[in-house]
């Protein structure tokens, strides 16, 4: 059975394993950004979890609101301005740590033969288990049995449908999950129906009025159904479809009505609304690494032992997109996506925000998956006004400040520990914004309430940034680095380059795009205040740009990279310089717990600085670290130890950064392609002036790049060490070709494109 892949594309856009999931880190994943759902493929025990975005437990955190500290923040300034490095231990210590509420399933689908036979057919010859990421379709099969599984865009629901029923089944929604709290109050319903059974089982939180309740309605083709136990078993059946739905609410719900608003079709009509939705976005950007036919073929759990196939690498890009599209929706990526099966998900199953989130969703824009920068604007716009609390509660201003941790409800700040003080994090609105101005960007469209946003943040700014230092600049005080600390001093301190950058950028970019605001002059001049980026002893860009404070190199987070990535304010083009502090910087960055997260920030950072072998290299500390599980999600460390996503969405971001990188008026090709890609296509990449790339190159060095503009553009156009490109307008004679190629302080040669919408431009690569 170890055929090209069902799954279309030659192996490319899907994956698949001959024995079902024993766990369920290794189940097949659908998702449609609201619901999501977890596939064994069992056909002893077929097992769906059922996960829903909004899904998180009540703790006691939820009404919590951030700590009144604001009076207190000009003695916290003093004393760090006067060299007491642990002053910002004591800022919030009265205040407990308090995490957010977690993200939990909801419960299992669960078709159990009975009685069961003695001898498991899993892994026997035939069986084959695959998800084809076009459609988003999981499917089993294993001796006449067959179960099709996917999650509906159309209609919102969780699609199952079972045939080649040998013996008897019983159904039930199972909520013993591992973790699950012993004081859950668990209520089950059962009716039965003339074409099968209707479902309901309502899990009321311990010490809460809360609850979710899921419905799944169940049509029986052929046969008998009868209740049994907690559910209903069924004899003598053609098939069995089941569509589910799950959601948290206040009190209880009339299960009538919820059963009637579940769609009633049969499965070809459900999978029809459905298709062409999840395929139309799937398939804007495709990777093809010319890969070995037979290497394709192979299944999942065989092709990760093989970190140095390209056929791995397009698996998994395809796999990232498909995961990333599936878990964006209701909100954005979580730490575990849109998907767990545990109740005890590893810090609450949370949107990290001061790296994760950021780095889960870097390529959404270029990726051409508008839906994830939606979803994403959809967290941020609403918990604005949370955000505007932690101004007025923690620093006594006006503006917004973003958390490190939220769960998706509240945006409040919370999180009080001595060795993570992330209260202290202020650049956090003008890092989660970045993602959204490269989306419009992108897309040409300013939506006015980023717009609005991005004058909180200045005003934030204007009315924290108040301290000075000798010389006349500004001070950032008190600052924290995500997640270090400087060597000689404690977390909380002064001018951690991070937030430098977040406040340079925010002031600027806010004057830029609120021109006839009162204010803009102001914050232009505040900007120019600002503490310039510290070069150390090292010829390293230092974290922190405070006289006397000592680096610490060996950590997994790259918070003082942000200029490069994904700012690009810092680079080898403009800023050369700098943009060589900073390779030293990640040259001498330790890799500290190996978490996966970090590897891939710096296999980013990389790639914008020009470095293609170490960005492979830190690429390959993740495909070579036994992060994947068979499903293709990833760990957070290695040894697959502790189920998280970041890996899994943040290597397509890394794949484009190599290839194609772009700016308003900037497009960078191939600039950090390593020798492991001797050719292939990118096709569909997005850039932020509005033109869509096809890129395919050859082994003897040789490339064609066609831009598809949607808008007039000039762009200037720069090529990785050692290639000249001509230009060729397509489409329209009268196109004016590029300005000459010239050569630039950086040795790389560019030429300016103007860019008329509608009007191709074909670009041609090759070695000097």
């Amino acid at each position: 059975m170890n055929k090209v892949l069902d799954a279309g594309s030659e192996g490319r856009d899907g994956t698949w394993e001959p024995r079902p999931a024993a766990r369920w880190e290794d189940a097949f994943l659908g998702g449609n950004g609201r619901h999501g759902a977890m596939v064994y493929g069992d056909p002893v025990d077929d097992r769906v979890v059922v996960n829903h975005h909004t899904l998180v437990r009540p703790n006691g955190s939820e009404q919590a609101r951030p700590p009144e500290l604001a009076d207190r923040l000009e003695r916290l300034q003093d004393a760090l301005l006067a060299g007491d490095t642990t002053a910002a231990e004591k800022f919030g210590a009265d205040h407990p740590l308090l995490w957010v509420q977690p993200f939990h399933p909801a419960f299992q689908t669960r078709v159990r033969r009975a009685p069961a036979p003695a001898a498991r057919p899993a892994g026997t010859a035939g069986y084959r288990r695959t998800v084809d990421f076009t459609t988003g379709e999981t499917c089993a099969s294993h001796d006449g049995w067959r179960s099709r599984v996917f999650v509906s865009r159309a209609d919102d629901v969780i699609v199952q449908y079972i045939t080649g029923f040998a013996l008897a089944a019983d159904l039930t929604l199972d909520h013993a999950l591992p973790g699950a709290p012993p004081r859950l109050a668990i209520g089950r319903s059962t009716v039965l129906t003339s074409d099968g059974a209707q479902l309901a089982l309502r899990m009321g939180y311990p010490d809460s009025e809360l609850a979710c309740t899921g419905v799944t309605v169940a049509r029986v083709g052929g046969g008998t159904v009868t209740v049994s136990g907690e559910g209903i078993r069924i004899e003598g059946a053609r098939s069995l479809l089941l569509t589910t739905r799950v959601r948290r609410h206040a009190g209880n719900l009339d299960l009538t009505e919820e059963w009637a608003a579940l769609p009633n079709a049969d499965y070809a009509t459900l999978f029809a609304r459905h298709e062409p939705l999840h395929r139309t976005a799937y398939k804007r950007a495709t990777l093809n690494l010319h890969a070995d036919a037979g290497e394709r073929a192979l299944p999942g759990s065989e092709l990760i032992r093989r970190p140095d196939s390209p056929a791995l690498l397009e698996r998994l890009f395809a796999a990232g997109r498909y995961h990333l599209l599936s878990a964006a929706g209701a909100l954005p990526p979580r730490l575990t996506g849109l998907w767990t099966g545990d109740w005890d998900t590893a810090w609450s199953g949370a949107f990290t925000t001061n790296a994760n989130l950021n780095l889960q969703i870097a390529s959404a824009a270029a990726a051409a998956l508008p839906e994830v920068s939606e979803a994403h604007a959809g967290l941020v716009r609403g918990q604005l006004a949370d955000w505007r609390d932690n101004a007025r509660a923690i620093f006594g201003t006006r503006g917004i400040v973003a958390p490190s941790h939220t769960d998706g409800e509240s945006g409040h700040t919370r999180h009080f520990q001595r060795a993570y003080p992330l209260h202290l994090w202020t650049a956090g609105a003008d890092w989660l914004l970045q993602p959204l101005l490269e989306h419009a960007e992108t897309s040409g469209v300013t939506d006015p309430w980023l717009t609005d946003a991005l004058t909180e943040v200045a005003q934030f700014y204007e009315d924290f940034l108040t301290r000075n230092t000798s010389d006349g600049t500004l001070a950032v005080v008190p600052s924290y680095s995500p997640e270090n600390r400087p060597a000689n001093a404690s977390w909380g301190t002064i001018n951690a380059t991070m937030d430098i950058a977040a406040a340079r950028h925010a002031l600027t970019t806010a004057a830029g795009h609120s021109a006839g605001h009162p204010a803009a002059s102001r914050w232009r001049a505040l900007a120019d205040r600002l503490p310039r980026y510290r070069v150390n002893e090292d010829g390293a860009l230092a974290e922190w740009a405070w006289p006397g404070l000592q680096e610490t190199y060996d950590h997994r987070h790259l918070s003082h990279l942000y200029p490069v990535w994904p700012l690009g304010v810092i680079n080898p083009y403009d800023t050369p310089e700098l943009a060589d502090a900073a390779h030293r910087a990640l040259e001498l960055r330790g890799a500290e717990n190996d978490s996966a997260h970090g590897h891939l920030h710096h296999a980013l950072i990389a790639a914008r600085l020009r470095d293609g072998t170490r960005a492979l290299d830190a690429l390959n500390a993740v495909l070579a670290g036994d992060f994947f599980h068979t499903s293709l999600m990833t760990s957070h460390y290695p040894s697959r130890d502790v189920y998280n996503a970041d890996a899994a969405h943040a290597l397509p971001a890394v794949v484009i950064e190599m290839l194609v990188q772009s700016t308003p008026d900037r497009l960078v090709l191939m600039p950090a392609l390593p020798a492991t890609f001797p050719s292939g296509e990118l096709r569909g990449v997005r850039t932020r002036f509005g033109a869509r790339v096809d890129l395919s190159w050859s082994d003897g060095g040789h490339a064609t790049v066609v831009l598809h503009p949607s808008r007039g553009a000039r762009v200037e156009v720069r090529t990785g060490g050692g290639l000249t490109l001509t230009d060729t307008p397509t489409r329209r004679r009268t196109e004016i070709p590029a300005e000459p190629p010239t050569e630039t302080s950086a040795g790389t040669p560019v030429a300016l494109l103007n860019l008329t919408a509608g009007v191709d431009r074909v670009l041609t690569l090759r070695p000097r």
